[in-house]
C-alpha cells in the first residue's frame, strides 16, 4: 500500500455507539496537519474505543499530516549550536521535540496500517502515541519558557523515511523503528541530559529523564511484538534483525550504548553482544 495515497476515512467508516474504531481514529489523527489538532485527536481516542483488528484502511492524502514548519532539511544541514548559549539549548530542545512529534506519527501509523494483530498490539501503541504526545508538549512548553516555539529551527525526516521503507512489512517496522531508531534515544539520552545539566538547565534535564523512563517502555513494546512475530514465523531474532537491517539499509549503530536501559527494554544478552560486535 502506497502511503502517499492514504487519508483519513470518510463517511463509509462503521461506528459503534457513535465512536470510530480506534484504528480509524488513529488514521484521522495521523492525517491532521496542525500539531495541536493532532495531539488533541490522540487525546480523544478513549480506552474504550471499539477496535476492528481485521479491517484494512485506505484513503487519499499524503501522510503524515504535518505543519508548514519546521522546514525539513537533510540531517547534515541541521546546524550545530553551542550549549553555552540560550539559542543552542533551544535548538537542542527543538530537535528533541521534532523527534517526539515524529514518534507520535510513527505510533499512529503502526496502529492503522497493519491489520490482523491482537487487540493488545493496538492498545500498546495507543499508549505510546499518548506518551509521545506528552513528551512533545513538555518540550514545546520548555521552548516557550525560553522564548522559542516548535518550527523556529529546521528539522530532518530520518524517522519517517524508515517508516516509508517498511510500510508493507510489520516485522521490519518493529525491527528498524522502535528497536533501532527509537532505541538510539536510550543511548543518547544520558549524554543529552548531562549537556543540559552542565549548562545549568536543570528543568530541561528533568524532561529528558522523563522521556528516557517512558522510552524504555516504548522500546520494550517494540521488542515484545518483534520477538512474538519472529516466533510466529520461525525466525531467530538476532539473525532476522541482521537480514532486515541489511535489506532496508538501516543505519549502523555506534556506541556508547546504554546497556542498562537496553536490558530494561527487553534486549537480551545475545542481541547486545551482536550490537557491540557490529558497531560502526
Amino acid at each position: 500500500m502506497d502511503s502517499n495515497s492514504i487519508a483519513a476515512p470518510g463517511g463509509n467508516e462503521p461506528r459503534t455507539g457513535g465512536m470510530a474504531c480506534l484504528r480509524a481514529a488513529a488514521l484521522e489523527a495521523l492525517a491532521a496537519v496542525g500539531w495541536a489538532d493532532k495531539l488533541a485527536r490522540v487525546r480523544a481516542i478513549g480506552d474504550q474505543a471499539p477496535l476492528d483488528c481485521a479491517r484494512h484502511y485506505v484513503a487519499h492524502v499524503a501522510l503524515p499530516g504535518r505543519p508548514a514548519v519546521p522546514v525539513l532539511v537533510s540531517p547534515s544541514e541541521v546546524p550545530q549550536r553551542s550549549m553555552a548559549t540560550l539559542e543552542g539549548r533551544a535548538a537542542l530542545l527543538h530537535a528533541l521535540a521534532h523527534i517526539e512529534f515524529n514518534a507520535v506519527n510513527l505510533a499512529l501509523d503502526i496502529l492503522w496500517r497493519f491489520a490482523g494483530m491482537p487487540d493488545a498490539f493496538y492498545r500498546d501503541w495507543l499508549r505510546v502515541a499518548r506518551e509521545e504526545a506528552t513528551h512533545f508538549e513538555l518540550l514545546n512548553q520548555r521552548l516557550a519558557d525560553l522564548g522559542y516555539a516548535y518550527g523556529d529551527f529546521p528539522g530532518h525526516d530520518g524517522l519517517w523515511e524508515m517508516a516509508e521503507r517498511t510500510r508493507d512489512d510489520l516485522l521490519a517496522r518493529l525491527a528498524l523503528v522502535p528497536r533501532t531508531l527509537e532505541a538510539r534515544g536510550l543511548d543518547a539520552s544520558p549524554l543529552i541530559r548531562n549537556k543540559l545539566a552542565g549548562a545549568g538547565d536543570a528543568r530541561s534535564a528533568a524532561i529528558v529523564d522523563i522521556i528516557l523512563r517512558d522510552e524504555i517502555g516504548h522500546v520494550a513494546i517494540g521488542n515484545h511484538w518483534y520477538k512474538l512475530l519472529c516466533a510466529r514465523q520461525g525466525r531467530e531474532p538476532v539473525a532476522c534483525y541482521a537480514e532486515l537491517a541489511s535489506r532496508y539499509n538501516a543505519p549502523r549503530l555506534r556506541g556508547p550504548f546504554n546497556l542498562a536501559a537496553r536490558r530494561a527494554a527487553g534486549f537480551d544478552e545475545a542481541e547486545l553482544a551482536a550490537l557491540q560486535a557490529d558497531r560502526g
